[in-house]
């Protein structure tokens, strides 16, 4: 049953199974997107949080400790964007990520020099815009799944999705085992994308303490959405920090926010001006409106101190709803085998069950 798992996404991407490592901010990096790629998945590194000046350092990370094609993500409206495409045109990337930010003229440079494109949706129309714009392969996840997500769970947005566009789609939000990429092939996807569940892995740089918070979260409940971050839904691992913050109010949010950019464009070097023209660029962007735009420091500062520094308490801890099925944190060798085994004996089961039915029919015949 191995070729049932041979899609065309592991063609377009050149991976073995089609098994996709998304972009998490300052989780995906070098090391888990090499780890990726050599268990027979494609990996995505998160270039949208990477320092401006290291883009190019971690893509020769990654070449040196793997030879399989991977992926980079970005932002247009980050004040590294312009360094992200150089580099991935420069150094061949196989493929970018990206939301609803770069237009067709930065995909078609993209696409010119050989890079696929292949955005990440939460939403049918963002899909369709996608494709006009020019994307290759459309990523579209579910409500289910961590960070800043949407309300529709991807068993109703998978199928919508499939019947509105006509190029490749991946499934992701509420993926984590076999019998999830068994399920995704089924619906017409042609593979799956998990953040979450490669989060939680030996491979993973997210700190033991987190990573505990992360296993001991059983309840889905626990891990909700809560627009208080930056004013956008995002789902996050229930804590004291989002309790305390949907009771500040607006203003005070802003407040810390402001101190929050100020303390990161210091750390960036950028100076008042610089980050005035990002701000802009940001609000610009049609992806936030002006209270999101401010507030929109807050969350990698609090991610960071999460997933980074390890402290689950005064720090956010991003996450889909399958973290609360997880208890486990195996390679990313184990994972994807263990994923590939599992999904080639669902697809195995089908096709018997298939085969049962039509000799069921058969004797009927007259």
């Amino acid at each position: 049953m191995t070729g049932a798992l041979t899609t065309i996404l592991c063609e377009r991407l050149g991976c073995k199974y089609p098994i996709v490592q998304t972009a998490m901010g300052w989780v995906a990096d070098a090391k888990l997107t090499a780890a990726t790629c050599n268990a027979g998945g494609f990996g995505f590194f998160a270039g949208a949080t990477a320092e401006p000046g290291a883009v190019e350092t971690a893509l020769l990370a990654i070449k040196a400790h793997t030879d399989r094609p991977f992926g980079v993500n970005f932002h247009m409206f980050q004040p590294n964007a312009e360094e992200v495409i150089a580099s991935v045109i420069k150094h061949k990337v196989r493929a970018v990520s990206y939301g609803r930010g770069p237009d067709a003229r930065t995909i078609r440079r993209l696409k010119d020099a050989g890079v696929i494109c292949m955005p990440t949706v939460g939403a049918v129309k963002h899909a369709i815009k996608a494709v006009e714009l020019g994307a290759d392969i459309v990523t579209v996840q579910g409500g289910e799944g961590g960070g800043h997500t949407g309300s529709v769970p991807t068993t109703i947005l998978l199928p919508q999705v499939l019947d509105a566009v006509k190029v490749p789609v991946v499934a992701a939000g509420g993926f984590y085992d076999g019998r999830g990429l068994a399920a995704a092939l089924a619906y017409g996807a042609v593979g799956i994308a998990m953040g979450t569940r490669f989060l939680m892995t030996s491979d993973s740089p997210v700190p033991p303490g987190a990573l505990a918070r992360y296993l001991e979260t059983k309840d889905p409940a626990h891990i909700r959405t809560t627009l208080a971050v930056d004013g956008l839904p995002q789902r996050f691992i229930e804590n004291d920090l989002i309790r305390k913050l949907e009771g500040m109010s607006l203003p005070a949010r802003i407040g810390m926010s402001a101190r929050y950019a100020r303390q990161w464009g210091k750390d960036a070097g950028l100076g008042a001006v610089a980050m005035t023209k990002l701000g802009l660029k940001l609000l610009s962007s049609g992806e936030s409106n002006f209270a999101q735009t401010v507030m929109a420091a807050n969350l990698p500062a609090m991610v960071q101190k999460g997933v980074v520094a390890g402290d689950p308490d005064n720090g956010l801890l991003p996450s889909g709803q399958i973290a609360s099925l997880i208890d486990s944190l195996p390679s990313c060798t184990e994972l994807i085998s263990s994923i590939v085994v599992t999904a080639q004996a669902r697809l195995a089961a089908m096709a018997q069950l298939s085969s049962h039915e039509q000799r069921v029919a058969e004797t009927k015949l007259p």
